[in-house]
């Protein structure tokens, strides 16, 4: 298991980047294909007001997802540094204080998500057909947030020292796992929309305890007793500092995602089908993007700490070509096969499978088209919450927030229904506009203080 950790202070970039991100890139189409999987059973066996059921959950379930992962990236930020600099005590300390605020954490977000569920759906007016259901998958999701919250913590850890391999196996593991137990609960059983958000709790389960189970291996990660012991304010306001502006910046880009399905709700459960069949594979189109984020968090985060800025500069760089190529190859693999993959996800009469397909398409076209913008958003974003700085991140959260919100608010006023499609491509352009100019402004920040610590 130790082969696995790898050190990103020495080698070429271009290789360290895209050999760690290629095997989460990997586990995350595992995780998409469990994700399509549950969309596919959905909408084929229970139909068209499931479907919509599922996507009016979209934004809910997201933001509990983004603000686990905002915290646990900003963990891992801090272990990444430490792992680099070669201080492995400070790195043990960092990881037992980490599961300690995740833990409180995770019991703070199940009871907020319990209490705010109902409210917040009649807020965004959820349309009564599809309401019940909607919120039976929201409350069973939001039990699951422990669940959720170990596994992104443990995989988290993982990462920071380099080791992507062993969150892939424990995604391939839940993958096969929720797709049994999808099949199993939904179409055999008959648990409805119920059985969907089962399956995929207990697959969290069991890839949360593979990853804990290697983790125990690690010599390097012998934990004392000493290490959870909260004595010192510091340490814990420190990683604090790195998960909050992670976690609120997510929590603002659902916010935003909420007014868009607000807005969406609005146009009837046939279109809500169709926005949500695209959404369903928003998560394939961002695949590789997430994985080269995670890779560039780990890379600037090891250099950081070995004081190597020049070799971030040159990750940076390589990162953005690998980025663009792989984005391109995706986008013209979803203009041509995208109305055949939709199709698996839509069923109904004739009228409503061909309404709701051509919407569906039309949104995946244009997300298509302007991929390479959502691509540089993640390599950028990345490199800057890597070299420590996760409140320039936050600041473009924002923008994304406005952009989205404003273009879904006024664009269909002038356009029509269509207008919505383009509030996911202003909130990423607005965002990576941003990002571009904070990166080189934190690099060359970075390089004058490591220079003044070194002179």
């Amino acid at each position: 298991m130790a082969a696995h950790i790898k050190n990103m202070t020495e080698g070429k970039p271009a290789s360290l980047i895209f050999t760690f991100a290629l095997p989460l890139m990997v586990g995350n189409v595992f995780q998409q294909l469990y994700t399509v999987v549950d969309t596919m059973v959905v909408g084929k066996a229970l139909g068209v007001g499931a479907l919509a059921a599922l996507g009016a959950a979209d934004w809910l379930n997201w933001m509990m997802l983004g603000i686990i992962q905002g915290f646990t990236q900003g963990f891992g930020i801090l272990m990444a540094q430490e792992f680099g600099a070669g201080r492995y005590d400070n790195l043990r300390k960092s990881v037992g204080h980490s599961a300690v605020l995740s833990l409180l954490s995770a019991l703070v977000l199940l009871i907020a998500g319990q209490l705010l569920a109902h409210p917040v759906l009649n807020l965004l007016k959820t349309p009564p057909k599809i309401l019940p259901d909607t919120l039976l998958y929201l409350r069973i999701m939001y039990l699951g947030i422990p669940i959720v919250m170990a596994y992104n913590l443990l995989a988290s850890i993982l990462r920071s020292l380099g080791d992507g391999k062993t969150p892939l196996h424990a995604m391939i593991v839940a993958a096969i796992t929720n797709i049994a137990l999808d099949l199993l609960f939904v179409l055999v059983f008959g648990f409805g929309i119920a059985g969907a958000a089962v399956a995929t709790l207990i697959a969290q389960l069991i890839s949360s305890l593979f990853c804990l189970y290697h983790i125990r291996k690690l010599e390097l990660l012998r934990l004392a007793a000493s290490d959870f012991c909260i004595t010192d304010r510091r340490l814990p306001l420190r990683l604090l500092m790195l998960g909050f502006p992670m976690a609120f910046q997510n929590a603002i880009i659902s916010v935003g995602g909420m007014i868009v399905q607000f807005v969406v709700n609005g146009f009837g459960v046939i279109f809500i089908a169709g926005f949500t069949a695209t959404n369903k594979l928003y998560g394939v189109l961002e695949v590789a993007a997430t994985s080269y984020g995670y890779s560039m968090v780990t890379y600037a985060g090891q250099n950081l700490g070995a004081g190597r800025t020049d070799r971030i500069r040159k990750g940076v760089k390589s990162a953005v070509l690998i980025a663009l190529l792989t984005s391109l190859v995706i986008a013209l693999l979803m203009l041509f096969a995208g109305k055949m993959i939709l199709g698996w996800f839509i069923s109904g009469t004739q009228e409503e499978f061909i309404q709701t397909l051509n919407i569906a398409y039309y949104y995946l076209a244009v997300m298509s088209v302007c991929l390479p913008i959502l691509y540089i958003l993640h390599i950028t974003r990345s490199a800057i919450q890597g070299m420590g700085n996760t409140v320039l991140p936050l600041v473009s959260g924002v923008a994304e927030f406005v952009m989205r919100a404003m273009t879904a608010i006024l664009l269909p006023m002038l356009i029509g229904e269509k207008g919505i499609f383009y509030a996911e491509i202003m909130a990423w352009t607005g965002a990576t506009i941003i990002l571009v100019i904070s990166y080189f402004i934190v690099i060359r920040k970075t390089e004058r203080m490591l220079q003044g610590t070194n002179g």
